[in-house]
């Protein structure tokens, strides 16, 4: 993850692959930028289905329950900084 010390409570930037579908998720603290990198698929956002491809970006809004599908590769850049705890899936 880059970005992520201690002193950096700000933002992180990772890349993720996606080649099964998630599970439909969402946090309470973070917002989320999905960069769609590669590949073609869908995202879910509260219940809504959006296609996505290449140079897609995405806003995720905390508590909004989300999950993509497909085969993807995306930059997800977490406000604040990542925190893996903050994942809720009921």
């Amino acid at each position: 993850r880059a970005f992520a010390t201690p002193e950096n409570p700000l933002a992180t930037a990772h890349m993720v692959d996606i080649t099964t579908d998630s599970q439909s998720h969402y946090h309470r603290r973070l917002t989320e930028v999905y960069l769609i990198i590669d590949g073609e698929g869908q995202m879910e956002i509260n219940g809504e289905t959006i296609p996505v491809k290449p140079l897609d970006v995405l806003l995720i809004e905390r508590g909004c329950r989300h999950r993509a599908t497909g085969n993807l590769r995306i930059v997800n850049i977490p406000i604040p900084s990542f925190d893996p705890t903050d994942e809720w899936f009921e």
